[in-house]
């Protein structure tokens, strides 16, 4: 007979719950988690779920007689796919891809991540912070975000009815600070603080004060972290985290420039995943195996590198700066945190302008959070052509705004260059060929 629901709260609650082998099952033996849990996964068919029968998977020395695979040739699909790219891939990603997720954090810091069960890929990094609030967030808790932020952020916990809480932070010089008494206030009963390092859209990253302090608080408010690492930074606050609470998401589509593959991936402390991983296979498992397969070739590629990015982004925020607006300081992003409230007007108003005056497209900054009322974000991972069209249309803008003649849209001779583009961006990503 089934239990009902509010008799399994009042387990988990008391604690009893960690008797039951069930628990054990869907905790992966990391009962004390239990209490992390929403009430989705603690109302989900555990036993289905867990059930290789209800997501079956089959390696490349398996005959697969379950899926319809027909024979299929056409001038679009150049050809019969392989039978190792098609059909569905292993519920929490192909081996060759968790493999290399764990290899780029022993690269990048020494983190050593079990590929097994510590990572599972997802729909970009946008569905591993879904799957994280699937998993762990329940009407009336409280999230906790800096402003400003991805507004994913916002909107992701905004629909499962959270309680954001936002907690102010300034840019010094490419290091993000906020006041530690508003962060210590908004924890206080916070189920889940989220956060992006280096942050969308400043490109500021924490120091190790704050880092620790982050950490130290998580700890004392025993609070869930979720670090969002998409712009191929690892976080100080998941190199250094040793107690089991935070949460890692990265993606191919900031930092390797592949976002229409849409892999992402989550990697943190099993039993956390694994809740993770629940939720995910319930609403959008099974990221295609190809984008997988490119994926992987991209990330274990060691000679991939931004330093020419961040020289462009230089001469971005110059460019900007000669016109009289007032760019952030940026450490490892590709974004400029612009203010424009020299020209009289708010970031809405200066985005809706130059889309219809000039055919130019900037993110206005209100939608990252309270504080980006008077800014907009600007991005200068365009191509290089693109990127010196837009910032002449932009300066025409500005200048009309400002009374200045209207500048003459430059044409391919250039005075001042565009650093040029990094060599790994446009290095075949194309799979090997098969033995």
């Amino acid at each position: 007979m089934a239990r009902p629901f509010w008799f399994t709260k009042l387990l988990v609650q008391s604690g009893l719950a960690r008797f039951l082998p069930v628990a054990r099952r869907l905790t992966d033996g990391g009962t004390a988690y239990l209490h992390y849990y929403s009430d989705a996964v603690l109302a989900a068919p555990v036993e289905e779920l867990l059930d290789a029968a209800y997501f079956p998977t089959a390696g490349p020395d398996v005959i697969d007689l379950n899926l319809a695979a027909p024979r299929f040739e056409s001038s679009v699909s150049l050809g019969r796919v392989a039978a190792d790219r098609r059909g569905n891939p292993p519920a929490r990603g192909l081996p060759e891809l968790r493999n290399a997720i764990s290899e780029l954090y022993l690269r990048r810091d020494g983190r050593i991540v079990d590929p097994e069960r510590e990572v599972f890929v997802t729909h970009g990094a946008t569905g591993a912070y879904s799957a994280a609030l699937d998993a762990f967030v329940n009407p009336g808790d409280r999230v906790v975000l800096f402003d400003p932020c991805s507004p994913l952020f916002s909107l992701g916990a905004a629909s499962r009815r959270a309680d954001v809480y936002w907690v102010g932070t300034r840019n010094e010089a490419g290091h993000c600070r906020y006041e530690k008494r508003d962060l210590e206030k908004a924890m206080r009963r916070a189920k889940l603080l989220v956060f992006a390092d280096p942050g969308n859209p400043t490109g500021a990253s924490f120091d190790r004060e704050e880092s620790d302090h982050i950490l130290w608080l998580a700890k004392q408010r025993d609070v869930l972290v979720f670090a969002d690492e998409s712009f191929g930074v690892q976080s100080r606050v998941s190199r250094s985290h040793t107690d089991g609470r935070v949460l890692t998401a990265g993606s191919v589509s900031q930092a390797w420039g592949l976002g229409s593959l849409r892999v992402g991936w989550l990697a943190g402390p099993r039993h956390l995943v694994q809740a993770c991983s629940l939720t995910a296979n319930l609403h959008a498992p099974f990221v295609p195996t190809i984008c997988q397969q490119i994926a992987a070739r991209a990330i274990s590629d060691p000679h991939a590198d931004r330093e020419d990015d961040m020289q462009k982004g230089q001469f971005v925020v110059d460019r900007l700066r000669s016109l009289g607006l007032e760019p952030e300081s940026s450490t490892a992003s590709y974004f400029a945190w612009c203010s424009v409230t020299s020209l009289r007007m708010d970031g809405r108003t200066f985005a809706e302008r130059l889309l219809k005056e000039q055919q130019v497209l900037v993110r206005p900054g209100g939608v990252f959070g309270p504080s980006g009322t008077n800014r907009v974000r600007i991005s200068f991972a365009a191509e290089d052509g693109r990127l010196r069209e837009g910032l002449a249309r932009l300066s025409a803008f500005v200048n009309g705004l400002n009374g200045k003649p209207m500048a003459t849209p430059r044409t391919e001779v250039e005075t001042d260059e565009v650093p040029v583009r990094p060599p790994w961006r446009d290095r075949s990503l194309a799979l090997p060929p098969r033995s």
